[in-house]
């Protein structure tokens, strides 16, 4: 399941930015909104714990996936401005309620000790199925020019054969805790919470704002951006397992200070570089960085609640999106205007009030041990 939703995803994320220039004339403010159109399912994802009253997770996760490469598939049949609106948001629901799911189940299934070894192996497998994507887009616009629109569709129907493929030959399997299935906020988990909105915001720099950077003002190919997401995602195969063992060894707080003290200096250089090689380098890093990621999901799992992680889950990626409704319409049409590097350099401000929380993890996190300072004690019965 890992495997089966980059793959689309990754032929979508590569050809967008060329896809919106060359066949919808995009510039920074259609970007921009087609980007905060992309997040309103994210921001919604708390809705998740709603529709499992109705169906099990293992099946839902399924039917997002099957909704995500559907809605990639039929991209390049419509170029025009609202239509790219549409099918972008016909992806993200079956993307962000997928992602929603998957991070629940891994929690629930996995255990504390291996957890984040084995979600660096799950970031792993994401990478390797990322790389196949990159590398047959690369070799099918390098060598016979296809258009865009059998690439999209490519790219999904990869995945809804995969989707297929799994329902069909894998087990049906429960978590070991039952979950409950109403909206949770728990004032024990402020800090996750924090962390989660921070770390939405920073994703929208990266996500919207640095590959737009790379086609627009040093005017890459969409054959050159599959070739550097390429890059990206074999630096993730080889380091994300080994991430995860060391974040087993050193602990989440330590993993979380040096990803932000890292993005403060990325982000800090996406402002003033002018040279593409450097600027190829710092897209480079600056994906590696997603990595660690895993540090505040082991974190969460660490401190909640068993029966908290399906609802804990689908409310982290409501709060992780808040920010990502606003950022892209927001800075592409106000800052990026203006000057691109004001965007990046509120990326290295975010980054900055990232570290100063990370801060505040505990070395060893537990139920009752989730921060350092501005610990909720729990009422007495």
């Amino acid at each position: 399941m890992a495997a089966a939703a980059p793959f689309c995803f990754a032929i979508w994320n590569a050809l967008l930015n060329n896809f919106a220039i060359e066949a919808a004339a995009f510039g920074g403010r259609e970007i921009g909104i087609l980007h905060s159109v992309r997040e309103i399912p994210g921001f919604l994802a708390f809705t998740a714990i709603f529709l499992l009253l109705m169906i099990r997770e293992q099946a839902f996760a399924l039917l997002a996936l099957l909704i995500l490469g559907t809605g990639v598939a039929v991209t390049g049949f419509f170029p025009s401005e609202y239509d790219l609106y549409i099918t972008t948001l016909m992806m993200s629901i079956g993307f962000h309620y997928f992602e929603t799911i998957q991070m629940s189940l891994s929690l629930q299934w996995l255990p504390k000790g291996e957890a984040p070894k084995q979600l660096g192996r799950q970031l792993s497998a994401k990478s390797f199925a990322s790389i196949l994507a990159f590398g047959l887009l690369w070799l099918l616009l390098e060598t016979l020019q296809i258009d865009y629109k059998w690439l999209f569709l490519l790219g999904g129907g990869v995945t809804v054969a995969l989707t297929l493929f799994i329902w069909a030959w894998f087990p049906r399997i429960d978590g070991h805790t039952p979950q409950r299935k109403s909206l949770i906020l728990r004032k024990r988990y402020w800090l996750f919470y924090a962390l989660t909105f921070m770390g939405g915001a920073r994703r929208q720099i990266f996500v919207v704002f640095a590959g737009f950077l790379l086609v627009q003002k040093f005017g890459f190919s969409a054959a050159e951006v599959a070739g550097l997401y390429l890059a990206n995602h074999i630096v993730t195969t080889w380091a994300a397992p080994k991430l995860g063992a060391l974040i087993i060894r050193f602990g989440e707080r330590a993993t979380l200070i040096t990803e932000y003290i890292g993005l403060i200096v990325v982000f800090t250089a996406y402002a003033v570089v002018q040279d593409p090689v450097v600027a190829a380098i710092l897209y480079v890093v600056d994906h590696l960085f997603f990595s660690f990621a895993i540090a505040q999901k082991s974190y969460l799992q660490k401190i909640a609640d068993p029966e908290d992680i399906a609802a804990t889950s689908s409310v982290s990626f409501s709060i992780n999106h808040i920010a990502a409704v606003v950022i892209p319409a927001t800075f592409g049409t106000y800052l990026w205007s203006q000057d691109p590097a004001y965007v990046f350099y509120a990326g290295a401000i975010m980054a900055a009030v990232s570290l100063l929380l990370s801060f505040n993890v505990p070395r060893k996190p537990s139920e009752g041990n989730e921060v350092v300072y501005g610990r909720v004690v729990p009422i007495q019965a």
